[in-house]
This record gives C-alpha cells, sequence and structure tokens, in this order.
C-alpha cells in the first residue's frame, strides 16, 4: 500500500478561520510549555521526560489553562509527539540540533492531527476537521484511499496581506 499527500486550499470563515488560529497557537503553546519542562526536569533532577510522562501532565494542564480546551486533543498530543521527535533525533543524530521554542512570527505554522474513528472527513468541496467542522477547499482532485492524517498549515503571503490555509494529506 502507498501512502499518498494531497495539498488543497482551505477556505474557511472567519470562526473557523479563528478556530484555525487557536489551535496552531495552542499546539505552539504545549510544546513550548513541555520542552520547557524537559529543560528544567534535567537540569534541576537530572532526569528526562518523555512522550508518555507528558501526555500523561496534559490533562491536568488543560484543567488549569481553558482554553486548551477549546482545541483539538489529538493535535495537542501530536504537539507532543513532534517534541519527543526532535528530541530522539538530536540524540542519535548529530547533525540535529537541540529542540528550539516555537516562535509566533515563525512562517511556518501549522497543526497535525489524525483521522481517526472518521474525525476527519471528505464530501464534496468540504472536509470536517475535529473542532473546527466543516471547511470548504478547492478540490482540484479527487481523493483516494482514507485518511490518516491532517495537516492544517498556514501559509503567509506577505506582511500586510491575509493568511491563507493549506491541507494535507
Amino acid at each position: 500500500m502507498v501512502n499518498k499527500a494531497f495539498k488543497f486550499r482551505l477556505y474557511p470563515t472567519k470562526i473557523q478561520g479563528e478556530l484555525i488560529n487557536k489551535t496552531i497557537g495552542c499546539c505552539r503553546f504545549v510544546y513550548n510549555y513541555f520542552l520547557n519542562a524537559r529543560i528544567n526536569a534535567y537540569q534541576n533532577e537530572h532526569e528526562t521526560l518523555n512522550y508518555n510522562a507528558c501526555s500523561a501532565q496534559l490533562p491536568s494542564l488543560k484543567k488549569d489553562l481553558v482554553w486548551l480546551k477549546e482545541v483539538d486533543s489529538i493535535a495537542l498530543q501530536q504537539s507532543l509527539r513532534d517534541l519527543d521527535s526532535a528530541y530522539q533525533k538530536f540524540f542519535k543524530e548529530k547533525k540535529v540540533g537541540f529542540p528550539k521554542f516555537k516562535s509566533k512570527k515563525n512562517p511556518k505554522q501549522a497543526f497535525r492531527t489524525q483521522g481517526n474513528k472518521g474525525s476527519v472527513k471528505v464530501v464534496d468541496n468540504r472536509v470536517k476537521l475535529p473542532k473546527i467542522g466543516w471547511v470548504k477547499f478547492a478540490k482540484s482532485r479527487e481523493i483516494s484511499g482514507r485518511i490518516l492524517s491532517s495537516t492544517v498549515r498556514r501559509k503567509f503571503l506577505t506582511p500586510n496581506t491575509s493568511a491563507s490555509w493549506n491541507r494535507n494529506w
């Protein structure tokens, strides 16, 4: 079985655009929060936190910070997996540097979510994203196979224009 990637442009409403921005921001916050927690744990106790330890702390963080409940929980968990992957690459490959904090000013802003149990669906020229709902997109070709994961990326055109969203499967 061959995995294929499809890239489409999304046309979200204003409310959906705000939810996409919130999701990107929350994923960035969770990544940075647990990167800082890993650094502090190593400096203070000479212990490392892995994905399981971080994901076990995520529910308590969501209780403390209510605005984390507004976004897709799978996207938050995926940012923890990305952080763990960055740590593993740092220790295995000499060329890769230490994981860096994510910045709001970085033009590469995205979040990923898994297509579990039909959480990501495509019907005609609309796609259903978790917690965001049905979003219109430019369907330039037919999608074959099942959706395993999806990436919603914010693409900056120029500093003074509005952003567009691209979707990868």
